[in-house]
Parts: structure tokens; sequence; C-alpha cells
């Protein structure tokens, strides 16, 4: 037996290396999205500057408003807020919409996501009604066509019907005068 034959092979260290020069490019990568600045609740929908999705849901049980309907925002300016009951965060957000409600400019309709009515009646009793209109979504098949990720979620309809804005996530004081107030303003003063 030679010398050679007895030795253990040892690994080329190139194996050794490459898992972490890969690990390292992809942290390089994630460190750079996250230091870029963007608005991580901007996320892209194909339904920008696309009619609003045919929305025909029955109004919420027990309250005197509507049911949504996409035939009614023909000619004005609408948010369509995606909210829910059991959602912390459509709970955090609600003063917000409380006081835009106050804008008599354009008007405010709720899409219900998977809720129980009697729970979304106490949320809204709550907390107030922002709401010109309510319809329920029991099964979420309208808030898939709406591309939804989550709730809550609000898109802007302009007076022509097109989706002209989308937030992802609650809306707060900051996001609104950033960003949703000026498409507003944008949509009002379309033709």
């Amino acid at each position: 037996m030679s010398i050679d034959s007895q030795k253990p092979a040892r690994p080329r260290r190139i194996f050794v290396i490459l898992p972490l020069l890969i690990f390292l490019a992809l942290a390089g990568v994630f460190l750079a999205q996250l230091l870029s600045g963007r608005d991580l609740t901007a996320v892209p929908s194909a339904l920008i500057g696309q009619t609003a999705p045919k929305t025909e849901l029955p109004p919420l049980e027990g309250l005197s408003l509507p049911g949504l309907n996409s035939a009614d925002f023909a000619g004005k300016v609408t948010l369509v807020n995606v909210w829910a009951s059991w959602c912390a965060p459509c709970r955090e957000e609600h003063p917000v919409l409380v006081e835009l409600s106050r804008d008599q400019r354009f008007s405010i309709a709720g899409l219900n996501y998977k809720d129980k009515p009697e729970n979304a009646r106490r949320f809204l009793g709550d907390l107030g009604n922002p709401f010109k209109a309510i319809g329920v979504d029991q099964n979420g098949r309208t808030a898939i066509d709406w591309g939804v990720y989550g709730v809550p979620e609000t898109f802007l309809v302009g007076k022509d019907g097109k989706v002209a804005f989308k937030h992802v996530g609650p809306l707060s004081p900051e996001a609104v005068a950033a960003t949703l107030m000026p498409a507003i303003e944008k949509a009002l003063a379309a033709q």
C-alpha cells in the first residue's frame, strides 16, 4: 500500500467556501432592497388603470346601507376598503377611515372580508362607520377578483370606474398625506 492511499480525502476548499459566498451575496441583495427606501406597502397591482372588477355583494345585515356594487362607482371617486372585524390592523386604521369619511368629495365603500355579520356590526358600532356602502364577501371570491393579498387593503376608483391607486396594509395619517390624498386629488381633478 502506498502512503497516498491511506490519507483521508481532503474536501476541496471551494465546496466549503461556496455556500458562504452564496449566503453573503443573497444577504447583500436583501440588505440593498431594505435600504433602497422603497415603499414596502406599494405592491404592484395589475388592476391599476383597469376597470374595477365587477362587484355585486349583498349588504351587511342589520345596517341600513346598500351592498357593494361596482355600477355605483360611475361618475364619482370611491375608496374601496377591504376590512374585517378579526383584523387587528383594520382596527388600527379605522380612525383614519373615519377621518377620511368627513371629506364629502368622495365616498368610502367597505368590502367586509370573510367575517361574521354580528362581529362586523359590533366593530362598526364600537369604532364608527365611515362607509356609504358595505358589501359582504363571505367566501372571499370578490377579494380574489380585486387582487387582495390580505386585509386591510384600500383601492381608489376614479370617476371613470378605473382603479387609480392601491394601498396594502393599514392606512396611517402619514400614508394618507404622502400618497393617498395626492391620488384622490388627481382622481377628483380628472374629467
